[in-house]
């Protein structure tokens, strides 16, 4: 076999994807100086240098149980030795065990049925394509912060300016989001204003008769915003009077991630229309799937709809050992502990840092919020870069987040130790510090 050389330099990894990358593809970047992952192991990532990290940022959510888990990665090898691809055009029994198990994890008593997509994006983009034709409408509702993926339609969805591209498909309105912190409401005002805004909106933006709403059951990129209680459940309601379809986005906070629930949308008793579940289903192998009654999905029959890579067996294998991993590992009890530990970690910091505005979230989905003025609540961007590249020295990687760039969002892989805690809270007190 023929070895294929590498480059590990990172100064010649810069110059290449300068050089050969388009400029849409150089824009997403972290730090200001590259750096350059060679290898993971559960929570850990080691650069060219073999420095280690504690991953705060789960490769933008995606490594659920852990970076080179040994489980996935053998269960994938297995089956990319046997058969690397097959098309959904024949049968294969990798992907129909995983869409049964999938449909498991769910609330029983409903004929659930299973359409496995390339990505979390693709998944958004069939969840609203599914919305339209069974309805027959065609306005969407989504929230003001929301993110839902990088694709056309996707991004129609998506409520933050610095995603959004010309020649977005319009029929969609955007809600305010009941934010607990900085909503239009103001502090803890709970979810009944917020979902007054729903009716508004419906009267007001669109022809009355909807497709549906999408909801993320935490907000992720936009700055781990978790629905108040009461908040999905209702807007189910109102959507559903409107002719519309309830879509909970489960993305980023499905698979345990909250710590209380498989589900991020199980916190509220709700039970949705349709649910889209990627990123840590094959913890780093490309996969995502759109989940719905097979009533719902019927229609959809009367055309094809075809997702090349969508039911791969390899990467269904890696996420049946996903859900294998998460069930004899207890990773979601995990996420729980540590999440609430490191929680409590954070608001001891928020005592010690006045640039800390608030601090939230739910099991291992958790952020800090930069303000120039706890009372006036200003977003600090500049402060939140400059803690974030301080924590690149404390051996920290997480993300910079929301919509103001003003917020640290940590969303580890759920292996994350009580050890590791420690950790985190000096190497991000020592972050803040170094600020003077």
């Amino acid at each position: 076999m023929t070895h294929l050389k590498t480059d590990w330099n990172i100064n010649s990894t810069a110059a290449r994807r300068e050089q050969f990358y388009a400029a849409s593809q150089r824009k997403f970047v972290p730090f200001k100086d590259p750096i350059v992952f060679k290898r993971g192991s559960m929570q850990y990532l080691y650069d060219a240098e073999d420095r280690q990290y504690i991953d705060l940022l789960g490769m933008n959510v995606c490594i659920s149980v852990g970076h080179s888990h040994p489980t996935v990665v053998a269960a994938a090898q297995e089956q990319a030795a046997e058969l690397t691809h097959c098309t959904t055009m024949f049968y294969h029994p990798v992907p129909a065990h995983l869409a049964e198990e999938l449909a498991k994890t769910l609330p029983s008593g409903h004929n659930w049925v299973v359409h496995f997509t390339n990505s979390g994006a693709e998944a958004v983009d069939l969840a609203m394509t599914i919305a339209r034709t069974y309805t027959g409408n065609l306005d969407m509702l989504a929230l003001r912060t929301s993110y839902h993926g990088p694709t056309s339609a996707a991004q129609s969805v998506t409520g933050i300016a610095s995603w959004r591209h010309p020649g977005m498909p319009g029929h969609v309105s955007f809600v305010a989001e009941p934010n607990q912190y900085r909503g239009i409401f103001g502090e803890n005002a709970g979810a009944e204003l917020y979902l007054d805004e729903i009716d508004r909106t419906i009267k007001s933006t669109t022809e009355g008769q909807i497709a549906g709403m999408i909801v993320e059951s935490v907000q992720g990129y936009g700055g781990i915003i978790a629905m108040p209680k009461s908040y999905m459940s209702g807007a189910a309601e109102r959507v559903r009077a409107a002719g519309g379809l309830y879509i909970a986005d489960e993305v980023q906070a499905g698979f345990g991630r909250t710590g209380d629930n498989m589900w991020g949308f199980e916190a509220d008793d709700v039970i949705p229309d349709i649910i889209v579940m990627a990123k840590g289903m094959g913890n780093g192998f490309p996969i995502g799937a759109v989940v719905t009654h097979k009533k719902i999905a019927a229609p959809m029959a009367e055309k094809f709809m075809f997702h090349t890579y969508g039911a791969n067996p390899t990467s269904c294998a890696a996420a049946r050992a996903v859900l294998n991993v998460l069930r004899q590992d207890k990773i979601q009890q995990n996420a729980k502990e540590v999440g609430e530990v490191l929680y409590q970690k954070l608001l001891d910091l928020k005592d010690r840092h006045r640039s800390i505005g608030d601090v939230r979230g739910r099991g291992l989905m958790l952020a800090i919020e930069m303000v120039k003025d706890r009372k006036t609540k200003e977003p600090d961007p500049e402060v939140t870069a400059a803690v974030f590249e301080n924590c690149r020295d404390s051996g920290l990687i997480l993300s910079k987040s929301g919509p103001y760039q003003s917020v640290l969002r940590m969303v580890p892989p759920m292996c994350l130790s009580a050890d590791d805690v420690d950790k985190v809270a000096d190497g991000l007190n020592r972050a803040f510090s170094a600020l003077g």
